[in-house]
């Protein structure tokens, strides 16, 4: 296996266009990650966690590509603690998926008896502000080794 992430997409006052759900799916069908499981939950006013099914949560955007593709990882506790990130009144849908195209990778370093020692990731907001500054401190036409 590949390395297996979660995301948990909070959707501000349930409002899901489905602008990126074609997405998801493009990159299932070119093989680069594979949906483990994926679930919505939302987060009520009183603070009380609702799982919610796929045609709850779609509206006009139609959601059944993605039927059967929970392997059922997540139960009711793992989704009331990724609803502790929301704000009350907001909807989330909680995505576990595998790297494949890092499969070919971990399985020769699990090979060769590597093994992981440390992962994260880097929020992209501290990435653009670290490259800005970079921007900053080279000279029009220069570069940074100069």
């Amino acid at each position: 296996m590949g390395p297996v992430d979660y995301l948990v997409i909070e959707f501000p006052g349930n409002r899901m266009t489905g602008e990126a759900f074609p997405l998801l799916v493009d990159l299932v069908d070119r093989g680069i990650v594979r949906i483990i499981d994926l679930a919505f939950v939302r987060k009520e006013t009183d603070g009380s966690v609702v799982a919610l099914e796929l045609r709850d949560v779609g509206g006009e955007t139609d959601l059944t590509v993605f039927e059967g593709a929970s392997a059922r990882v997540l139960d009711q506790s793992d989704l009331e603690e990724a609803a502790n990130a929301l704000e009350a009144g907001n909807s989330a849908a909680v995505l576990i998926y595998e790297n494949l195209w890092a499969a070919p990778l971990a399985g020769a370093l699990r090979r060769s008896g590597a093994q992981l020692v440390a992962s994260g990731r880097i929020p992209v907001q501290a990435l653009l502000a670290a490259l800005d500054a970079t921007e900053e401190t080279v000279p029009p036409g220069g570069s940074a080794a100069a």
